[in-house]
């Protein structure tokens, strides 16, 4: 007689952090081209919808999952989607900010703000994509203390 045992299995699954971005966007399987050119994410998997959309997708991006699909609302009775100025930007570290920035531009991204160094320690600037999303793009440079972080923004917007 074969006795089979249980797998473990974990609350988090291997690869992914306790909190995913799972994006809905129109033109699933043209955004992850466009990430991968942009961003250099890595397809780990995609599963096919009716119509052909897709259903889900898994994308890999430094040591981080994202995961996106096509919009249903109308298939499944959902929230409509919306376009334009979402609120929220995806925060994404990088060894070189500036090539990757630059990189993003050149596959289509608007560039909203230009790469400078930030007083909280972080060389960072900002993006929005073809398809409305805004990135945030840092390489982390420095460890300011509390009083640095105090003294830096206060200089920064004026207050003495």
């Amino acid at each position: 007689m074969l006795v089979l045992m249980a797998q473990t299995t974990t609350p988090v699954p291997a690869g992914f952090h306790t909190l995913t971005p799972h994006l809905v966007v129109k033109g699933a399987a043209d955004y992850i081209d466009f990430l991968k050119k942009a961003f250099n994410a890595v397809e780990i998997r995609r599963s096919p919808g009716p119509g052909g959309k897709l259903m889900h997708a898994q994308l890999h991006m430094g040591d981080s999952m994202l995961m996106l699909a096509d919009d249903f609302a109308q298939e499944f009775h959902m929230t409509p989607y919306v376009e334009g100025n979402l609120p929220l930007y995806l925060q994404l570290y990088v060894p070189d900010v500036d090539a990757l920035y630059n990189q993003a531009v050149a596959a289509g991204c608007k560039a909203t703000m230009p790469v400078s160094d930030q007083f909280w320690g972080d060389r960072y600037g900002q993006v929005q994509d073809p398809w409305g999303f805004h990135w945030a793009i840092a390489t982390h440079i420095e460890d300011p203390t509390p009083e640095q972080l105090t003294e830096r923004q206060a200089k920064m917007f004026g207050a003495h």
